[in-house]
């Protein structure tokens, strides 16, 4: 079988030991002669399974006892209503805009309160992240919001706003479970699975228990209160099993990697490494500010939109798949999240350089 690198953003690559575990136990777990994914979610096999997926992420994520674990179906784009829907109590919610999910996140939000962009790098192309030292935030915003990491830009906040006591809440679809995070700077945090937490099909909310309420945006539909999942433990209704039983074995692989000081030792590297091929070449350009570089997604062009087209080509044919640019600011865009290989970034440098090599004098 011809070697594949998958650089997707999402659905995105998942550890081969996971993949594997999955397919052993596919058709028989634990001797129960059922796979997982035809199991009753209320049997105690199952109840094992959600609970050791809680547990092991309150263990490498090291999440205190004041905030809980939800697994919500809809994704992250549904907590765009989902965080509006819950936190208004004054009606008001400041929002940076640093990017497409962000824009959004706030554009939904204004369904429902007084949203309003505090700040935003629209102006440079979301290429950059505002200064967050002094941006003026309502004294009486429910909470502030940002999307941590843009996985189409390639930008992460490097240092998050100061809110003075007001809940902050963060989109970290993208960049959850690839470093050390500290829980208790947030409200609430939410991530897509299909990054680095398993395949789509469910979202991750860490919400601080102070703040799930009863009194919500008023109608709120009872699957769309954080207090349902909350009092439920995430099975009010029948939860995306499969999808969560593989997040708890990615949580699983985690800890056997060392956790996420090991998994940021490793992640850094592996973004040095395409950084310096980037920047260190001729023809390949990233246009993201280096004081907000993404270690997960790190776009680059050639200037060129032939070139890029035809290097994406070529990319595929060499086994690096998905290495296309989101289609709203085109070039490439490699996604380089906990599941891929060193291999994967060398495999990646290397052709770059060929690459360079075949076009940079005809093109340059």
């Amino acid at each position: 079988m011809k070697q594949i690198y998958n650089f997707s953003a999402g659905p995105a690559v998942l550890p081969k030991e996971v993949l594997i575990q999955a397919k052993d136990e596919l058709l028989n777990y634990a001797n129960s002669g059922m796979s997982v994914m035809e199991m009753s979610h209320r049997s105690k096999v199952y109840e094992t399974i959600l609970q050791e997926a809680k547990q092991d992420l309150r263990d490498i994520a090291n999440i205190p006892d004041n905030y809980e674990i939800l697994f919500i179906q809809g994704g992250a784009s549904l907590q765009f209503s989902m965080v509006p829907m819950n936190l208004i109590k004054n009606g008001k919610a400041d929002y940076f805009v640093t990017g497409q999910f962000a824009k959004k996140a706030y554009e939904e939000a204004k369904l429902f309160l007084d949203a309003k962009v505090v700040a935003s790098s629209k102006e440079q192309n979301f290429t950059t992240i505002p200064d967050v030292a002094n941006v003026e935030i309502r004294e009486d915003a429910d909470y502030v919001y940002i999307c941590e990491n843009n996985t189409i830009y390639g930008t992460k906040f490097k240092e998050l706003p100061n809110t003075k006591d007001i809940p902050l809440v963060a989109d970290v679809s993208s960049c959850f479970l690839s470093e050390p995070i500290d829980i208790t700077k947030y409200g609430l945090l939410f991530a897509g699975a299909q990054k680095n937490i398993g395949p789509s099909g469910v979202c991750v909310v860490i919400i601080r228990k102070d703040l799930i309420r009863e009194e919500t945006f008023n109608p709120t539909p009872t699957m769309l209160k954080y207090k349902t999942y909350a009092d439920h433990d995430s099975m009010y209704n029948t939860p995306p099993t499969y999808t969560i039983y593989m997040c708890g074995k990615v949580f699983k692989w985690i800890k056997e990697q060392g956790g996420l000081v090991a998994l940021q030792k490793r992640n850094s590297d592996k973004a040095k490494l395409l950084y310096d091929a980037i920047e260190q070449s001729n023809l390949f350009k990233c246009p993201v500010d280096p004081n907000y570089r993404s270690i997960m997604n790190v776009p680059f062009v050639t200037g060129n939109e032939e070139l890029d087209a035809k290097f994406i080509k070529e990319a595929k044919e060499a086994g690096l798949e998905n290495i296309k640019g989101h289609r709203s600011v085109g070039g490439m865009r490699a996604s380089i999240y906990n599941a891929m290989p060193l291999d994967g970034i060398q495999t990646l440098v290397a052709f770059m350089h060929d690459f360079e090599e075949r076009e940079g004098k005809i093109h340059v």
